[in-house]
């Protein structure tokens, strides 16, 4: 049965692997806290009244409202997916009410600190083709707002020089195409050059490697990421997600409307790109408080 849900998951529904994780983490604590609390084994006879008791517990235990809200939706997938099945005929997430979160704005940097990054870099190495492969990631993610696990999965011919677009593979495995600008062009086309001329074998036709011709990992592109933003930033968050959060920030700062950013970062929903209106917002609150006479 939660096999079965897990392939359903992956394959119709087309989660990534992390969620996939993530929700089989969830169900197995609840499974455990059944068989633990009320002896059941089959998690399909829970009832609303377990699933709260259970809920309660965690927040007990001090686990975050976001993560009990996280394990909520797992849960609630998990019960319309029996119910579709015909395995249970009520599904006792029906009566679960969420947990109550704190709004949290997205983390970004001042374009000041960003073009001071990008254009004055503090170098960790001396080898040319990581130096022009470290400054295209960091130019890429701020020029484009795409997923690290999007960045690491690019090849060669996803980039299209001729217009100016790349081709990404978001969540559920869904493409889009993301448009990029002159000045990044000439950053790709260096890269390129190098890349061609330092690496002979590349794995798997992958656009960003390592000196090795390997496809560049999850944790060396963070690390680079956070190494340099370390440089121009306090905040405790230095991932690659802050710079598509700046990104995201910047354009809606210029003039760019919510739906052309949803597009290009890949929201599901305009709701997912709404968060970057409060960082305006509260931008023009500090500056009505720093202007007006009786404020």
């Amino acid at each position: 049965m939660l096999e079965n849900f897990f392939q359903y998951l992956q394959f119709e529904k087309r989660y990534s692997r992390h969620t996939v994780i993530s929700y089989k983490t969830d169900l197995t604590q609840f499974s455990d806290y059944l068989q633990i609390q009320y002896e059941i084994i089959d998690i399909s006879k829970a009832t609303h009244l377990m699933v709260r008791s259970w809920f309660v517990s965690l927040i007990e235990n001090k686990i975050s409202a976001r993560s009990v809200n996280r394990k909520k939706t797992a849960l609630k997938t998990f019960y319309k997916f029996l119910l579709k099945q015909g395995v249970i005929s009520e599904n006792p997430m029906t009566k679960i009410i969420t947990a109550k979160t704190s709004k949290r704005l997205p983390t970004f940097v001042e374009e000041e600190k960003i073009f001071e990054m990008l254009d004055h870099p503090v170098l960790k190495t001396t080898d040319e083709f990581i130096i022009k492969r470290d400054h295209l990631i960091l130019e890429m993610f701020y020029a484009t707002g795409m997923r690290l696990s999007e960045l690491v999965n690019i090849k060669e011919g996803d980039i299209d020089l001729y217009n100016l677009t790349i081709k990404v593979l978001g969540k559920r495995n869904k493409e889009r195409l993301i448009p990029f600008t002159d000045h990044l062009k000439v950053i790709i086309t260096d890269y390129i050059e190098i890349k061609n001329k330092k690496i002979e074998n590349v794995e798997g036709d992958y656009f960003f490697v390592t000196p090795k011709g390997k496809k560049v990992y999850q944790k060396l592109v963070y690390c680079l990421v956070k190494y340099y933003l370390s440089f121009v930033t306090t905040e405790d968050k230095k991932s690659p997600h802050v710079l598509r959060h700046s990104f995201a920030t910047h354009m809606l700062d210029h003039g760019a409307d919510l739906n052309s950013i949803k597009e290009i970062l890949g929201h599901a929903n305009l709701s997912a790109t709404q968060i970057y209106t409060h960082n305006t917002i509260e931008k023009l609150k500090t500056v009505y408080k720093q202007a007006h006479p009786k404020a």
